[in-house]
């Protein structure tokens, strides 16, 4: 009788995860070494030690693929981000820096995460963008909602107050990615910091 599982004792959708975790651990590696445009389906597939064919019954391209470990790494930063600015004391200046600092500290932990997120994501061109506007987006409200109500502030100022806070960020960490010699993370988080002191009093 037949089980629906193979000699490894798995079953069809047991393979297939498997196999689409193989290919998201070798696009996270490759993406952010040789980089998204010089990474083939073949170089993803003798890496994660899968036929093309089985390539194509986890992923649509290299496109598919790519969104799929951009929005790994976003979500896992917004969970981590979330969690240091819901630890902190409850006065917005230490909320903020402690969403600021964690979220340098846990991107950069891991360069392979810190160059997708923001450097290969923009390489990959249109394909990432409504991806990589949705991050914007995401952390932006995340800003916004820590922030409240500013007296003397309209919400459309500080709506784009925040999206400036994430775009400096962002810049900083791509200043960090590219440079040989590596800015300490502690100078990114003060000069992110001060930014965001300066832009909101």
């Amino acid at each position: 009788m037949a089980t629906g599982r193979d000699y490894r004792g798995m079953t069809a959708e047991q393979r297939l995860a498997d196999r689409k975790e193989r290919l998201m651990s070798a696009a996270y590696a490759l993406f952010a070494g040789p980089g998204f445009n010089a990474t083939t389906i073949e170089r993803l597939c003798a890496a994660a030690r899968i036929s093309n064919r089985a390539f194509y019954e986890c992923f649509t391209g290299r496109e598919d693929l790519m969104r799929a470990v951009y929005d790994r790494c976003v979500e896992e930063t917004l969970l981590a981000v979330s969690k240091a600015i819901g630890e902190a004391p409850p006065d917005t200046d230490s909320r903020i820096r402690a969403g600021i600092a964690e979220y340098i500290t846990f991107v950069t932990r891991d360069r392979r995460r810190a160059k997708i997120m923001h450097l290969e994501v923009r390489r990959a061109g249109d394909i990432l963008a409504p991806h990589r506007q949705r991050a914007v987006t995401g952390f932006t409200q995340m800003i916004e909602e820590t922030m409240g109500e500013v007296p003397g502030e309209p919400p459309e100022r500080l709506h784009l107050l925040s999206l400036a806070l994430v775009g400096a960020i962002q810049e900083l960490l791509i200043e960090w990615v590219l440079a040989d010699v590596k800015p300490p993370l502690d100078s990114l988080i003060d000069t992110a910091v001060h930014i965001f002191r300066r832009s909101f009093g």
